[in-house]
């Protein structure tokens, strides 16, 4: 296959949608490789979940900025540069990213988030938010950012998760967590294959190349 892509994946957390992705890079032919994670959190969990699988990983807290969230964003911005990342990921990153950092990856940088966008936008808080409006099905979105409203990218993928009456946050996240796993490594292979167009408001997948010929 030709070389994979090189990702640049942004966490804040646990980093569970980092581990999906980690996975399915495994599989030799994945036509994608995380080449670095970035955190703005030390203590995040992500970062040993990166290292354990022998990926570089690096802590850049906003603390470490003097309060400057663009100051951050162009280092961030370096240090994937650097890496030679062409695509990046935002799997549970809960920062706003300027307008610079999405103007260097334009209709490049995959977001993940735990509603069915435009539902529940903004904010870490969507699966609380369906919760507290009774809502019977949410669900999970992969998104294209770009400039403008948090959560307003154009949308790639998303999966529907039935809301039991008996769920709380925990086991509703967890059941839209499960869903993100699967649709993450997808989004990234097709955008890694060429196979995401985006028109307009509106991305289509198209269909995969059929298999040359012996």
């Amino acid at each position: 296959m030709s070389e994979r892509t090189p990702v640049g994946v942004l966490v804040s957390g646990a980093g569970t949608n980092l581990d999906a992705l980690l996975s399915a890079c495994r599989a030799p032919d994945f036509p994608a490789r995380v080449a670095l994670v970035v955190s703005n959190r030390r203590s995040a969990h992500a970062l040993d979940v990166a290292l354990t699988a022998g990926v570089p990983a690096v802590a850049l807290p906003q603390s470490d900025f003097g309060g400057d969230p663009a100051a951050r964003d162009r280092e961030t911005r370096a240090c994937f540069q650097a890496a030679g990342v062409r695509l990046v990921v935002c799997a549970g990153y809960d920062r706003i990213l300027s307008d610079e950092f999405l103007d260097a990856y334009p209709d490049a940088i995959l977001n993940v988030h735990p509603s069915l966008l435009p539902a529940f936008a903004g904010g870490m808080d969507a699966v609380e938010r369906a919760l507290e409006r009774g809502v019977r099905v949410t669900g999970c979105t992969v998104q294209l950012l770009e400039r403008g409203e948090a959560d307003g990218g154009p949308i790639v993928l998303q999966a529907a998760v039935p809301v039991e009456m008996d769920d709380d946050a925990a086991s509703l996240r967890r059941r839209i967590h499960e869903r993100e796993w699967e649709l993450l490594p997808h989004a990234v292979a097709l955008w890694s294959t060429d196979r995401l167009r985006r028109e307009g408001r509106r991305v289509r997948i198209l269909p995969a190349p059929a298999p040359a010929s012996v």
